[in-house]
């Protein structure tokens, strides 16, 4: 053996003695010898706490190890060493500073209490440099989803006396990552024109800074994958499949290419429904009214999805609480149809333990809790719960809402956790508008849709006018007595202004409380009391009653409708002047009569009925929408009427993403006893029935004084109906986002059967050619038609719709309005 092998030998054995003799101290050592050095804040015996001796109370070397890496996880110490000193256990450590205080340094996108809800280091907490890098990684992230994925974050710590730091971030926030560019690759169904409706990534353009959607965003375009896969779902797809989503970074564009990778598969169509219950006295068939699938109709994973709820909701009613409905689809891949089985089975019986709620530090427990129609001890139902997580999501509170399952206190319970993530939920905004009908119109509002964190919704606005003034007050109150029951609340004031269409104004003010209730998702009921004082406001130009005669004045109709536009066929201007109290151009009979009454009193109850089937409610392209609403008059109050109206829109999608939209309304005023109806509570019509005349432009028209102006006031008429096709298409050439549409139209309706007052005792007007002083009007049910176009315009302004139309058939006293403009924005 050589001289290097021996002193190998010595090392090794010197060792391993050493090891030894560390063991057998070890083994020696009790929890109560260990002594400790460094600490400051720290105790002593939290410190020994983390040594845990076995059942003789004695340490060995692994327990030794296992308090040590415990002692270092605590992320307190900055160094922790174990020795050995006076025949005891020595643990000396280095506690690390404390967090005097956070500061962030060149955050301007994002403000600093969101900066620090972010970061897990505190204030007056300990100071973890991993904690801390990883910090700075929960910033860059909070900037990379706003869309700044150049964003660097530096830390620096600043030691302080007393072994404390200042915890510094310093951030270069970088300029905003925008998407360049969406495409979708694999989409022959469906046009890449018509998916980006479906999506919420939008490319960017130059109104994009009004917006949010063009900024890159990894977790949206995760997102929009399950739209595009549900939208196909929805549309017979079955075997759709979102391959993949692409991004792609180009410098030269300093943006993001967007690329969704998508097969289609074949469209199916439903051969069959079944139903099959494994419970005996469950009848499966018992349950097929309240499927949603129907034989011959497109797969719709959508209507799938309700099926199985709202069956498996009624088998709880009856008393299955644990039975299962599980759908199951057979397809037939030469056919390209789907046979479709409901299976009932009998579920696990699994209770629900508790609920737990977290995230709500605004909204009230009991807020959350009222959205599901199950509670603590009750059977688990996953329908139910997949329907409190819509609802909760539909309330528009939260940023997020996620409900999962932990296992309870013994395997037939679970436990309901559901994490939210708050968001503001109080708007101001400060609107402002145009329309040909109204001028220009500016509106202020502040509302609040979780008001007081119960859930409440208040609104207050004013706005004002060229020719329309007002204030409201609006509070709903969702749930009243803990009823699934909307309770609504409307105050208000109106003052309509006489201008080009009408020479009147009006005042009305009044409260209206409603009541709401969703018979089921798609359709809902609203009982409604209304309660308001109606005023009207004349010059007294237009009521003097100056009885000024004019000598040369037939007023039978052939005469009347003998003068061309006003002009007086013997050139006289006296020889044209009406006698009596229409000699120099008062308005209208039942204007002046309205008038003279003073204020009129209306109450009145209703109700309407609305379903709603639209894929989109501000831009729908598929789906039925049917509004039927009745009001009874004469419920205290001055007048009696009983109205009634309908409006059915249709929207359905054609070729080349094409809509096409049908629409048709109706409706009827009836007098209820001996009351007369006023003419204001008859139905007005113009453009709102067929466009291309003028707001008040069609109907029954008062002709008194008509010849002599050129206009005279609409009357108003006791029933319309009206019908409307269009077709409203996309500019290809123009890129999605603009959010530009064209339509073509053509329009058909009629407004008749005047039934307001004809005659006045006080002043002798009747309506008969015979009498001194005449009312003369026009009652012809004469259907009006218009052709036209239109530009629609889904503007980061809000909804902008500019019309042109030109007349068809009209009557003779219509007037013509052909170019329409309405809009909005917020700003």
């Amino acid at each position: 053996m050589n001289v290097g092998m021996r002193v190998r030998a010595g090392f090794l054995a010197a060792l391993v003695v050493c090891v030894m003799l560390v063991s057998s101290f070890a083994v020696a050592q009790s929890v109560a010898s260990i002594e400790v050095a460094g600490n400051r804040r720290v105790e002593i015996e939290t410190i020994r706490s983390y040594f845990k001796a076995d059942p003789g109370g004695r340490l060995d070397q692994a327990e030794i190890d296992d308090g040590l890496k415990a002692l270092i996880e605590t992320g307190l110490f900055q160094d922790v060493k174990i020795s050995q000193t006076g025949g005891h256990l020595l643990v000396t450590v280095i506690e690390n500073p404390v967090i005097g205080r956070i500061a962030f340094e060149g955050n301007k996108k994002i403000k600093d209490e969101q900066l620090t809800g972010e970061i897990q280091s505190k204030a007056q907490g300990t100071l973890s440099r991993p904690m801390v890098q990883s910090d700075a990684q929960r910033i860059s992230e909070a900037y990379r989803h706003s869309g700044r994925y150049d964003v660097s974050v530096t830390p620096e710590i600043i030691e302080q006396p007393n072994n404390r730091v200042d915890l510094i971030f310093t951030i270069v926030e970088g300029e905003k990552t925008s998407v360049k560019s969406v495409e979708f690759i694999g989409n022959n169904a469906y046009s890449s024109y018509r998916l980006k409706d479906i999506i919420k990534t939008h490319e960017s353009n130059l109104l994009s800074f009004l917006g949010g959607g063009d900024v890159y965003d990894p977790d949206r375009v995760e997102a929009d994958r399950d739209l595009i896969r549900r939208f196909y779902l929805k549309n017979g797809f079955a075997d759709v499949q979102v391959v993949a989503a692409l991004t792609e970074y180009d410098p030269a564009r300093k943006g993001f290419l967007v690329t969704f990778k998508i097969e289609e598969g074949q469209q199916y169509r439903v051969s069959s429904v079944n139903i099959q219950s494994s419970i005996p006295t469950l009848d499966g068939n018992d349950l097929r009214s309240f499927s949603r699938v129907s034989v011959g109709s497109l797969y719709n994973a959508e209507a799938l999805e309700k099926t199985v709820e709202e069956m498996q909701i009624e088998t709880s009613r009856r008393g299955y609480a644990f039975a299962v409905v599980r759908p199951r689809g057979d397809r037939n891949f030469e056919a390209h149809t789907v046979s479709i089985t409901f299976a009932v089975d009998e579920g696990p019986r699994t209770y629900i333990e508790r609920i737990d709620v977290r995230g709500n530090t605004r909204t009230r427990d009991y807020v959350i809790r009222r959205e599901f129609d199950i509670s603590e001890g009750d059977a688990y139902n996953r329908a139910l719960v997949d329907r409190a997580e819509r609802r909760l999501k539909n309330l528009d509170f939260f940023k997020s809402v996620k409900i999962t399952t932990e296992p309870g206190s013994s395997s037939d319970r679970v436990i309901l956790v559901v994490d939210l993530e708050e968001k503001s939920t109080g708007d101001f905004s400060v609107s402002g508008g145009y329309s040909t009908t109204d001028g220009p119109l500016a509106e202020v509002s502040v509302s609040e849709r979780n008001f007081l964190g119960r859930g409440l919704f208040a609104k207050a606005s004013v706005t004002y006018g060229e020719y329309a003034r007002g204030a409201s007050l609006s509070f709903v109150e969702p749930y009243l007595l803990d009823y699934r029951v909307a309770l609504g609340l409307d105050l208000y004031y109106r003052e309509q202004l006489a201008n080009d269409y009408i020479s009147y104004g009006t005042n009305t003010i009044g409260f209206s409380p409603r009541l709401g209730f969703a018979l089921r998702e798609d359709l809902s009921l609203q009982l409604r009391y209304s309660l308001y004082q109606q005023s009207i406001t004349l010059p007294s130009t237009l009521d003097n009653c100056n009885n000024i005669p004019g000598p040369a004045f037939d007023p039978t109709p052939a005469y009347i409708n003998s003068v061309d536009h006003g002009h007086d066929p013997t050139g006289n201007a006296q020889a044209g002047l009406l006698p009596g109290c229409l000699a120099d151009g008062e308005s209208s009979l039942p204007v002046r009569k309205e008038l003279a009454g003073g204020p009129t009193l209306t109450s009145s109850v209703g109700y309407s009925l609305d379903y709603n089937t639209l894929d989109n409610t501000k831009n729908p392209t598929d789906g039925l929408l049917i509004d039927f609403k009745q009001d009874f008059a004469g419920v205290g109050g001055d007048v009696s009427y009983l109205k009634s109206a309908i409006d059915g829109k249709y929207y359905a999608p054609l070729v080349a993403d094409i809509v096409g939209l049908v629409h048709v309304q109706a409706g009827t005023l009836n007098s209820v006893g001996n009351s007369q109806l006023r003419m204001l509570d008859q139905f007005q019509m113009g453009p709102n029935l067929v466009r291309g005349f003028a707001p008040n432009g069609i109907g029954p028209r008062d002709l008194t004084f008509y010849p002599y102006t050129g206009y005279g006031d609409a009357l108003g008429g006791t029933k319309y109906w009206g019908a409307s096709a269009e077709l409203q298409m996309p500019f290809w050439f123009l890129p999605k986002e603009v959010g530009l549409k064209g339509a073509v139209y053509a329009d058909a309706g009629s407004l008749w059967d005047y039934q307001g007052p004809t005659s006045w005792a006080a002043t002798g007007e009747v309506n008969n050619s015979a009498c001194k002083c005449a009312m003369v009007y026009d009652d012809s049910n004469i259907i009006r038609t218009s052709v036209g176009v239109g530009l629609i315009w889904q503007s980061p302004f809000g909804p902008l719709r500019f019309d042109y139309a030109i007349p068809i058939t009209m009557g003779k006293y219509d007037i013509v309005q052909q170019f329409k403009f309405s809009g909005g924005t917020s700003f």
